[in-house]
């Protein structure tokens, strides 16, 4: 298996990554480092403007770079984008750099985990949020699942448990697994 010292958390947007990440890297002693936070506190601005004023190309040129960096990092939790699965390098620098976590969370979760949130881009002027979720998951649950270690369903399940599920498979003799 690829370096165990790292872990990384993908999914869509609600999935939990964030939320998640920080409880799983506190029980294991870990830095926890978003890569969306970490853009956003090296840019001065929030992704929404990033998103504005670059398009998606040029968040995603940043995200790249961000990925590949904290990839290259030891002993850490990193909770990505929901978009960081498009770019094939960032797919490969996950896959090869650490424990791989998918939390799949179903359009529905997703719906009412963003339902008071106006700062993710791609769903700011959406008419119809469901359509754009909908085919977000259509594009990128493939993806996800290309790389995934792991795949932890998210719907009706809260931080600590998915936190001590990932801690549980951590801790199987690698026979196990």
């Amino acid at each position: 298996m690829a370096n165990k010292s790292n872990i990384f958390l993908i999914g869509p947007m609600g999935a939990g990554k964030t939320t998640v990440g920080k409880r799983l890297a506190d029980t294991r002693g870990m830095e926890f480092v978003d890569s969306d936070q970490e853009i956003e506190a090296r840019t001065g601005v929030d992704i929404a403007y990033i998103f504005e004023k670059e398009g998606e190309a040029g968040f995603r040129k940043r995200e790249r770079g961000i990925i590949a960096e904290l990839t290259g990092r030891q002993n850490i939790v990193l909770a990505t984008g929901g978009g960081a699965v498009l770019e094939a390098e960032n797919r490969q620098a996950l896959s090869a750099r650490g424990f791989v976590v998918y939390l799949h969370a179903s359009v529905e979760q997703q719906l009412a985990r963003t339902a008071r949130t106006e700062n993710r881009p791609l769903l700011q002027n959406a008419v119809d949020r469901r359509e754009v979720l909908d085919q977000l998951f259509a594009f990128r649950d493939p993806l996800y699942r290309e790389i995934a270690d792991l795949l932890l369903q998210t719907d009706g399940r809260n931080a600590r448990v998915l936190a001590r599920d990932i801690e549980d498979h951590l801790e199987r003799p690698a026979s196990a697994i």
